[in-house]
């Protein structure tokens, strides 16, 4: 390793943020640095038309982006700034790529939308926490959404939250869920949290 490799192996991630817009070589150990956490994030998701790479490349661009963009006087560090570039970015190409065969998702539902005209009070998020056996108009805006996400190849929810999220669109509450499969009420309720936060990262909310 070269004197001027050593210097650079030393710096922060901030710092070497800061140098990489006119510093290829600061730019490369920055990008090195990040690589697997890329790939670990591309583990979650499922692109239709494309592969694992062309998530991981997605990734990469957005972490490039945070490296070009990166303004710590902003009071975050690199690796959070960074998280919030990656993700954005993949989820973003996501998207675009499952417009054409999922067009009725081409304005992303968010999970605080209204259900229904009729019903403003009651958002997706909170029918998806408390169980849609009552509301098939919410169910069938869910099975649409997870459509998308359940497909094979996909890697965003675990097997037993699939699980849970099946038994949800087949309006079963978390309770009769548990007793399906033999769980802890309490295991099935968190896996619900989890399937709606990992809803909500996926449909940018």
């Amino acid at each position: 390793m070269s004197a001027e490799e050593k210097v650079l192996a030393s710096l922060t991630d901030e710092e070497l943020a800061a140098a990489a817009p006119d510093d290829p070589d600061a730019m490369d150990l920055l990008l090195h640095r990040y690589k697997d956490a890329v790939r670990s994030k591309a583990q979650l998701y499922f692109m239709m038309g494309g592969d694992r790479d062309d998530i991981i490349q997605e990734g990469m661009t957005g972490l490039f982006k945070a490296a070009r963009s990166y303004d710590p006087s902003r009071g975050a560090s690199f690796k959070t700034y960074a998280d919030v570039c990656i993700n954005r970015h993949i989820i973003n190409a996501i998207k675009l790529a499952g417009r054409k065969k999922y067009s009725p998702l081409n304005t992303a539902y968010s999970l605080d939308r209204p259900v229904s005209e009729e019903d403003p009070g009651q958002t997706l998020g909170e029918t998806l926490a408390a169980g849609i056996e009552s509301n098939p108009e919410a169910a069938a805006i869910l099975q649409e959404m997870t459509g998308l996400i359940m497909a094979p190849g996909s890697r965003l929810f675990s097997p037993f939250e699939k699980q849970v999220l099946k038994g949800l669109l087949e309006g079963r509450n978390y309770r009769q869920i548990a007793e399906d499969l033999g769980r802890a009420p309490k295991a099935v309720d968190n896996a619900i949290q989890r399937i709606r936060k990992k809803l909500g990262a996926f449909f940018g909310d």
